[in-house]
């Protein structure tokens, strides 16, 4: 009889009411053992905090998260800054990101916390107050710059941080990203091989470092293709639609415009589209056009859009994944991985109908 009220006084009562302390009690671990176990510590041997996971499941403990911020220090949230400029270009990725980034970080009852910088409130100073005030644990940089102060000041400050995207410095920088480089080659080996030899790149703005990339990938491609340098046919800047349909209609008042055009974004390609039909041309007949995102606006375009598709969702999982365990002490240099797009064949590439030199005297007949 009295082992079995012994037993029952050390035994925790499962329910919300469970503290700590009882559920370390029970285990036979320290307080601050089985805080680190439930928050993921590297420090924490895998089997102990299996054991620790399993009996805080079990008996149903459920961590505040004044108390966990109090026994780890950690506000179990992660950060995401996004820019609400006019020219924005997340709009198109951003639900299925953000769904992607919260179903990971919601795995381990961590939260996603979402704030906004204006062209009237500098990102780095959201950056800073957030830092300041202690309300998360990292943060997830998008669209990185070649040299970015985001992330110097993530470094110098030292608060975990991983990237969506790649920067010209990678020297102690986590990542997730797509390959853009290798789609934009891949686009234009596959449009020289529909007989395409003059082929036009509209590029983003040169101050995000995946315009580089890009415009390295289409130069391999143009390489690889057996076409030489066409530094002529190369533009930046399409962010948007507009820009996109202005820069297309550069394109195609060169004396020998392109049969075909690669663009590095969506939303450059839809513009691209208006100047081709503007020129009273043909989008996959006079003018091919492929692309790079996957939006689903390109699906509904005439003809539908060719292009290669990243998954957004995938990509904020991995992100959120990658910055947990930068966090929990992973090395930076231990934590990047680069996924391919893939290609979604449409209807708008087509082998040329035209070559350049008879689409040059249509379009002049026409001014």
């Amino acid at each position: 009889m009295t082992d079995s009220i012994a037993k029952k006084q050390t035994e925790p009562r499962a329910g919300n009411k469970l503290k700590i302390s009882d559920l370390a009690k029970h285990l036979g671990l320290s307080k601050g053992t089985v805080s680190r176990a439930l928050s993921g510590y590297p420090d924490i041997a895998v089997a102990t905090r299996e054991r620790v996971t399993k009996a805080a499941r079990d008996l149903g403990y459920r961590p505040t998260s004044s108390a966990q911020a109090l026994s780890t220090g950690l506000a179990r949230s992660a950060a995401l800054i996004l820019s609400v400029s006019g020219d924005s270009v997340q709009k198109a990725y951003l639900p299925d990101f953000l769904d992607g980034a919260s179903t990971r970080l919601g795995k381990d009852n961590w939260t996603l916390t979402v704030a906004t910088a204006s062209p009237e409130q500098d990102d780095i100073a959201v950056h800073k107050r957030l830092i300041e005030e202690r309300k998360v644990d990292g943060f997830i940089i998008t669209r990185t710059r070649r040299a970015d102060p985001r992330v110097a000041l993530m470094k110098e400050l030292g608060v975990p941080f991983v990237m969506y995207g790649r920067m010209k410095e990678m020297e102690g920088c986590p990542y997730f990203d797509f390959s853009g480089e290798d789609a934009m080659h891949d686009a234009v080996v596959h449009l020289a091989g529909l007989g395409h030899r003059r082929i036009g790149f509209i590029g983003a703005r040169d101050a995000f470092f995946m315009q580089e990339l890009r415009a390295e990938g289409f130069a391999a491609g143009m390489k690889a293709a057996g076409l030489g340098p066409q530094p002529e046919l190369m533009r930046t800047g399409g962010m948007t639609e507009a820009a996109g349909e202005e820069l297309a209609i550069g394109l195609l008042a060169e004396p020998e415009p392109p049969t075909a055009i690669v663009c590095a974004m969506d939303v450059a390609a839809l513009g691209a589209y208006r100047a081709v039909r503007a020129a009273e041309l043909e989008v996959g007949r006079e003018v091919s056009i492929m692309s790079y995102d996957g939006i689903g606006e390109g699906a509904y375009a005439q003809p539908p859009l060719t292009t290669f598709s990243v998954d957004t969702r995938a990509g904020g999982y991995a992100l959120a994944d990658l910055l947990l365990a930068r966090i929990g002490g992973a090395p930076a240099e231990s934590l990047r991985r680069l996924d391919p797009a893939k290609l979604i064949a449409r209807g708008s590439d087509r082998p040329p109908a035209i070559s350049s030199e008879d689409l040059a005297r249509r379009l002049s007949a026409r001014r």
